[in-house]
């Protein structure tokens, strides 16, 4: 698979974790493609995080090697430290660098909030988030020590804006764009940029939604993570941008939009503040409401329709 004529990762050690399936594979793929050596991450579990095998990394990295490349694969579960750590290890050992981390391992526990257990909450924060600090600690170790920097990518998605039923989901989203906003803001000066990807893609994460979204392949998302991993994206950093292969879009960076000030100087009363708030600063709409609402919408007519065809 190339996507291009040039060779634009040509040299670079690249890690990606959740490389063995969906987007992950897509990105390990693409970066080989591109001249990158590759560390292919991932612990080969179902989409439940259960039944961990190393088989699913092995066959990605037989799949580059059989088109030229070179990888080499390491399992582990993202959320330790030790396996973030090793994960790093395993191209500054073999290959002097590591230039690039792409951080896509992730599962999911399905529940609304006041069902949700404390072990489905740890869990889903602890593969997705804790997942991309354990890789960004040890790969800026090393890059903030390298001449050429490095380059880290984070992925979230929409859904850290909110989600009816995934809220560890969202809140690992939310964290791995703070982190890696921080990380942009930290690691600037040693030469490394951190962004964020938030997908659309028909994976196995999105295949049981049951509403339609924009989505594309997994192998559309990958031309992104590469350019932003190249020497053409060095002084792009602190970004989030929503890919579906066929449309980019960049989101807003957090701002106070408006205030007000007590008439006193000092604090608020609450009486002040309902006087004065609606009518001063008010609040912002949440375009989300809306969408669940199509949402909403989209699967009562599905279900209506499926028990008309089943005959019921």
């Amino acid at each position: 698979m190339s996507l291009g004529d040039a060779a634009h990762l040509e040299g670079k050690n690249i890690v990606v974790t959740g490389a063995g399936n969906g987007i992950g594979r897509a990105i390990a793929l693409a970066c080989a493609a591109e001249g990158a050596n590759v560390v292919v991450a991932d612990y080969g579990v179902s989409i439940d995080g259960s039944n961990p095998s190393s088989d699913v990394p092995d066959a990605v990295v037989a799949e580059i090697a059989a088109t030229g490349g070179t990888a080499i694969a390491v399992a582990g579960d993202v959320s330790e430290m030790a396996v973030g750590q090793r994960i790093v290890d395993a191209a500054v050992d073999n290959w002097g660098t590591v230039d690039g981390v792409v951080c896509v391992a992730g599962i999911v526990r399905e529940r609304m909030l006041f069902n949700m257990s404390e072990e489905e909450f740890d869990q889903v924060v602890g593969v997705h988030l804790k997942g991309h600090f354990t890789l960004y600690k040890a790969a800026s170790a090393v890059m903030r020590k390298q001449e050429t920097g490095g380059s880290l990518i984070g992925f979230t998605s929409g859904a850290f804006v909110a989600s009816t039923a995934q809220a560890n989901y969202s809140a690992a989203k939310g964290g791995i764009v703070s982190l890696t906003r921080s990380a942009a803001f930290a690691l600037k000066k040693y030469g490394i940029n951190a962004n964020c990807i938030a997908p659309a893609a028909m994976t196995r994460m999105s295949e049981n939604v049951p509403f339609e979204i924009e989505a594309g392949s997994p192998e559309a998302i990958a031309p992104l993570a590469v350019w932003l991993m190249s020497d053409m994206a060095r002084d792009v950093t602190a970004q989030i941008y929503t890919c579906t292969g066929k449309r980019i879009a960049v989101w807003n960076q957090p701002l106070e939009i408006r205030h007000m000030w007590a008439d006193d100087g000092e604090a608020f009363t609450v009486e002040e503040i309902a006087n004065k708030l609606p009518a001063t600063i008010g609040d912002e709409e949440m375009p989300m409401f809306a969408d669940l609402d199509r949402r909403m919408k989209e699967m009562a007519e599905a279900q209506s329709s499926a028990g008309v065809n089943s005959g019921a």
